[in-house]
This record gives structure tokens, C-alpha cells and sequence, in this order.
């Protein structure tokens, strides 16, 4: 494997391959996580394959999640036990060997308010889970469970009411950066050979006798439209499912249900815990999760069925997690205390249940017509195997021998000699003139790696400087995104390749224009091209703020749809 940088030149070329191969064995339609798992898979099998993504890689769901790696206690509870196995198995490969760079183990507080039958009844649940994780050989690294009275309960995180719990039960999970770790599966697969292309349209699927023979695509960037032909073809387009089936003239199967879940973001220092905590509602649970200098309160679990897009936070999403959250808070929340606040759909399938809180987080894999490959369903942590059945599903009907699913064994780029290069990280301080906790941060994001972001550094030492009212991201590692990561345009870099969208006060106001100069030179940006990105980042936080001042979803949809797509979809 050769790490390969995700330049501007790398994705004209792949576009250029995709054109020009006579046959690609798959080419893949979507680009989150279940999409990018699906092009490492083929691609480590020695199938020829692209993958395309209309907007940017993880735009969708997959940037939106509650960011954790775990088996789904609550499924626990459903009787659900194959699909926490199977969760629980991936939760360990990640931590031990595909991304250990990227994986955090984290503990989560369960307070008890029952006196007598809630601790055995929770304890239980949690002990089998320990049990299936070992079962597993996942749970190397990430303590067992243990109890808690009330008084060390609340030694573990003072910031809970005394009268909300009687002890409480602590487990440990564990979390990553949804939209990083995406991008990073791509770009393994880049490494492997894959042709990758954000911001490139499916237009239509191309038949011949009553087969997919591949795609019309539309370069988004310059407009030009181009036939790709492939052996088959896998729709891993999550909540557009069902709209992409539409283009191969069927219904598919199955439907996906879209379900919006909501995270809010507040400071780490408006609640005094050592502790993630899960806390049981009404209709399903409620997660603080400890995210860097902040928490991540969420999420609801509502029905969808306006723009897939865009999904929109509206007030009285707000209201809700902050009324939850406080109801155990010895200080409450207030709206002044959120600083970040994001939407997201999960891809459920559709059911009988009325709440997409019971829909089933089970992944299926269907063959509609020949040629024609869908995925849909799943959750983040079992993306590797939702990418392996999915390739499984097409080898099927390829003549050729093609070899098993390796990637339980393929580490993501900048995991291979990462604990090397962190037990390194004083000597790297030294050397690069940062604080050991910045290059700790660094370490985190790019794993080993960092040389790269390093030695940009090395070589413009003003790219040490921090973006403005986004400490926690260098100027570098706004350039070292377009140069290596794939971004195309501000939105990218704020939003995904950093979190300064949900993470500064300012939602990156102040950052957009120096992150635009920036990125201005490395595309190929005018000063008038540079102006309309940051004005675009600029309406797109204003619409949000809006959207989030909105009583509904229907008034709340609308508001966000105030602000354009820096790139139309044509």
C-alpha cells in the first residue's frame, strides 16, 4: 500500500480512469461510511473499482452521528443480541487494529433511580454486554463494568443532582470522529488503487437488455458528463435509497424510513463530570458524550420526510434534549450554554412500528435487477461488514474467483506505526516548536501521519498559527485538507475536515475568511471565487441559526433552506 494524497490532481485523474476504463469491476454510489467501507472492500480484493459522492464525503449521515463506536446497549433490551455481537466484534477490530488512532475507549455513567430491582436489572444487561464484547475479543482495552453507590456516583460527576439517582452503574464504550474516520476509509481505499471522485452526480444508471451496465455521471465542479461502465454497481446512498433505486426503474426490496436525530454542543466546563452518562427517556435513551473541550448532549429519534439534505434542528428539538438533560442536573442548561448544534437522518427500514425508535438497525442487501446492487440499514460501527456483504452480494454474480473480505485486517491509513510515533510525541514537540498537547491533538486526528502536517508546518512556520476562534485547528491543517483529504470547498473543511461548524461560539465565522485564503491558491481560487465561499459558509450558519429559532420541522426545514448549495446538484 501506498498512502496516496487526495489532491485536486488525484481526483481529475480518477475521474479521467473512470472514463476511460473499458469495464471497472464495481463502481460504487455514495460516499459515507458504508460506501467508503464498501470501495475498501472490493478494492483489497483486487476488484477494479470507483466510488462516487454527489457532495462531499460524509456529508450525510455519516458526519452527523452521535460519534460512537459501540454495540448498542439498548439493543440489548430489544433481545437484539446477534446484532450487539456483531457491533461489539467491530467495536474491538477498531480499537485493537483498524483505527486505533481514531478510537477512543469513553465511560458512561448509568444512574440508577430504582432502589431495589434496577441495579440487578441494569447490572445484568451491562455484565452481558461486557460478556458478548469478550465473546468477541473486543473488549482488550476498555475496562468491565463496575458499581457505584451514590456517593461515588456523583464523586464521578458532581454535576448531577443528589436526588436524580440512588448509585448508579459506570460501562465503557468508545467514540471517533464520524466524518475524519469516513474520509480516512476512503482515502485507505485510494491507497489500494480505488478511483475516488466527491462532488460527481449519478445522472442515471446505464441498462442494456435489462441489466445496470453502469452510470452516466456529471463532474459537479466543471459540468461535464461522462459514462462509466462497471460490471456492477452498489447503491450505498443511505436515506436516498430509495431515490437512487428510482434510476434503475425499480422500487427496490425495501424502503428506508429516515429517522432525524439531534445533537447539541456545549463546553466541557458547563458540566462537572469525569463521566459520559446515558440516561433512559420515554422513548429511548439520551447520551452526554465527553467530545474534546465539550460535550455532545443527544439525540432525539424523530420521523423525516422533508429535505434529505439539510436536516434541521428546530426549537423545540432544543427544548427537548436540554428539559432531558436537566432533569438530572444539579445546575441546568440553558439555550445560552449551546454553542454547536447539528442534525442528522439514520437510514432505518421501514416496518410496522409507528416509532422509528423500534425500526431495526439490522443492515439488508438486495439484488433488485442485474447489475444493480443496494445496502441500506445498518449503524456507523458495522460499516465494515454492511461494505463486505455488500461486495459479497456482487462478486455473486460476477464468472470470475474472487477472493474473500480481508479487511478485518487492513489498518487505515495513519494507524500503521502509530504508537510508535505518539510515544514519540515530546520529540516531535521539540522539533516542531508546538506544545506536546497540540501534537497530542494532531496525533489523534492524523496518526501517524503527522509528519505530513508537520512538515508543512516546517516549511511555512505561519501555518502554525491557530485559525481564529477555533483554537484547536492550525492554519496547516486547513491546507494539508485540500491537499491530501479531498476538500473542495470551505464548507468541507468546516464542517468536516474540522468541527469548527458545531465547536467555536461563532459556529467559524471568523474563521471562513483566513480558512479561505488558505485554500484560495491550492484550487485555484480567485479573489471573487474566494469571497462567494466564504459568503455561502456565511448564509449557511445564518440559516441554521434561524432554522434553530423555529417552533417545528416544517418551519424549521424552511428557514434552512434559505441558504444554497455552495455547488447545485444541476
Amino acid at each position: 500500500m501506498t498512502v496516496r494524497a487526495m489532491s485536486p490532481a488525484n481526483r481529475d485523474d480518477a475521474l479521467v480512469a473512470m472514463r476511460d476504463t473499458p469495464e471497472l469491476d464495481v463502481l460504487i454510489v455514495g460516499g459515507g461510511v458504508v460506501g467508503a467501507g464498501a470501495a475498501l472492500d472490493a478494492v483489497t480484493r483486487g476488484l477494479s473499482t470507483a466510488i462516487v459522492e454527489a457532495r462531499d464525503w460524509a456529508s450525510g449521515t455519516s458526519s452527523r452521528s452521535s460519534k460512537l463506536i459501540h454495540g448498542g446497549l439498548r439493543y440489548l433490551e430489544m433481545l437484539d443480541f446477534g446484532l450487539v455481537r456483531e457491533a461489539l466484534h467491530e467495536r474491538g477490530l477498531l480499537i485493537q487494529h483498524i483505527a486505533p488512532h481514531l478510537i477512543r475507549p469513553v465511560p458512561f455513567l448509568y444512574p440508577l433511580t430504582h432502589r431495589l430491582w434496577e441495579r440487578p436489572y441494569v447490572g445484568a444487561g451491562v455484565l452481558l454486554y461486557d460478556t458478548l464484547g469478550t465473546a468477541a475479543g473486543s473488549s482488550r482495552g476498555l475496562p468491565h463494568h463496575r458499581h457505584l453507590s451514590r456517593r461515588r456516583a456523583l464523586r464521578e460527576a458532581p454535576c448531577l443532582a443528589p436526588d436524580s439517582l440512588t448509585g448508579a452503574v459506570q460501562y465503557w464504550d468508545a467514540q471517533v470522529d464520524d466524518a475524519r474516520h469516513t474520509m480516512m476509509v476512503v482515502r485507505t481505499a485510494v491507497a489500494f488503487g480505488a478511483l475516488a471522485a466527491n462532488r460527481t452526480r449519478v445522472l442515471d444508471f446505464n441498462h442494456q437488455a435489462g441489466r445496470v451496465t453502469g452510470a452516466r455521471l456529471v463532474d459537479l465542479e466543471t459540468g461535464v458528463e461522462f459514462d462509466v461502465r462497471a460490471k456492477q454497481v452498489i447503491n450505498a446512498t443511505g436515506v436516498w435509497t430509495d431515490e437512487t433505486q428510482q434510476l434503475a426503474d425499480t422500487r427496490g426490496q425495501f424502503q428506508v424510513r429516515a429517522s432525524k436525530g439531534v445533537h447539541l454542543v456545549v463546553p466541557r466546563d458547563r458540566l462537572q463530570s469525569s463521566t459520559g452518562l446515558i440516561l433512559r427517556t420515554e422513548t429511548s435513551v439520551l447520551f452526554v458524550i465527553p467530545w474534546g473541550r465539550h460535550w455532545i448532549i443527544g439525540t432525539t429519534d424523530t420521523d423525516w420526510n422533508l429535505d434529505l439534505a439539510h436536516p434541521a434542528a428546530s426549537a423545540r428539538d432544543i427544548d427537548y434534549l436540554l428539559g432531558q438533560v436537566n432533569s438530572v442536573l444539579s445546575s441546568p442548561l440553558s439555550r445560552a450554554d449551546v454553542e454547536g448544534v447539528y442534525a442528522g437522518l439514520r437510514p432505518l427500514l421501514s416496518g410496522e412500528s409507528e416509532l422509528t425508535s423500534k425500526l431495526s438497525r439490522e443492515h439488508v442487501v438486495g439484488h433488485p435487477v442485474p447489475g444493480l446492487v443496494v445496502i441500506a440499514g445498518g449503524k456507523y460501527t458495522t460499516y465494515r461488514v454492511m461494505g463486505r456483504d455488500a461486495v459479497d452480494e456482487a462478486v455473486r454474480a460476477m464468472d470470475a474467483s474472487v477472493p474473500d473480505s480481508v479487511t478485518e485486517r487492513i489498518p487505515l491509513v495513519g494507524a500503521e506505526g502509530w504508537e510508535g510515533v505518539r510515544n514519540q510525541r515530546h520529540q516531535l514537540a521539540a522539533r516542531s516548536g508546538l506544545h506536546v498537547v497540540r501534537i497530542d491533538h494532531l496525533l489523534g486526528r492524523y496518526g501517524s501521519l503527522v509528519h505530513e502536517v508537520l512538515d508543512m508546518i516546517a516549511a511555512d512556520p505561519s501555518l502554525a498559527e491557530p485559525l481564529p476562534g477555533v483554537d484547536d485547528y492550525l492554519r496547516a491543517e486547513v491546507v494539508y485538507a485540500v491537499t491530501h483529504e479531498g476538500a473542495r470547498h470551505l464548507d468541507d473543511v468546516l464542517a468536516r475536515r474540522t468541527r469548527a461548524s458545531i465547536e467555536a461560539w461563532d459556529r467559524g465565522v471568523s474563521a471562513a475568511p483566513v480558512a479561505a485564503a488558505l485554500m484560495a491558491p491550492v484550487l485555484g481560487w480567485d479573489a471573487a471565487h474566494t469571497a462567494t465561499e466564504v459568503e455561502h459558509y456565511l448564509a449557511r450558519v445564518a440559516a441554521e441559526r434561524e432554522s434553530q429559532e423555529q417552533p417545528d420541522d416544517a418551519t424549521a426545514d424552511a428557514a434552512r433552506l434559505g441558504a444554497a448549495d455552495i455547488v447545485p446538484l444541476r
